[in-house]
């Protein structure tokens, strides 16, 4: 006759009383190594800036070169490459966060926009961009 199993009514809680003390000491010695986060909230009253219009340097189709600033007028105005980073360079010193984008025309071989591109790359002008006309569907 096969003899019947006791069933067990009480749980032994020791392995989890020692894995939760192990825990509470790695907590213990973990916490004081990490650094709280620093966040900088908004204040009342804060004036938003306006974003400042970028530069467009415009190369028509006889590979002239114009510079416009939309903060001042909408004219171009003709330059020769030397004085175009010139220009730029004088314009990115009075506003640092002014963009540049190249806006070519559509016959403009893609080698003389790269040409504008890498002349400004060298002479240290930041925030160089291409200007697209989006499609009309």
């Amino acid at each position: 006759m096969p003899r019947q199993r006791r069933l067990m009514n009480q749980i032994n809680v020791v392995p989890f009383i020692d894995v939760m003390l192990v825990l509470l000491i790695v907590f213990m010695v973990a916490a004081p190594l990490i650094n709280p986060g620093q966040i900088e909230l908004p204040t009342v009253g804060q004036q938003l800036k306006q974003p400042i219009a970028p530069l467009e340097v415009i190369l028509h189709a006889d590979k002239k070169l114009f510079l416009r600033d939309r903060e001042r007028s909408s004219s171009e105005i003709p330059l020769d490459r030397a004085a175009l980073v010139q220009a730029i360079k004088e314009k990115q010193a009075r506003n640092p966060e002014q963009a540049v984008v190249i806006a070519a025309d559509k016959s403009v071989r893609y080698e003389e926009v790269l040409k504008v591109m890498d002349i400004l790359s060298q002479n240290q002008v930041k925030k160089v961009g291409l200007l697209a006309k989006p499609n009309a569907n």
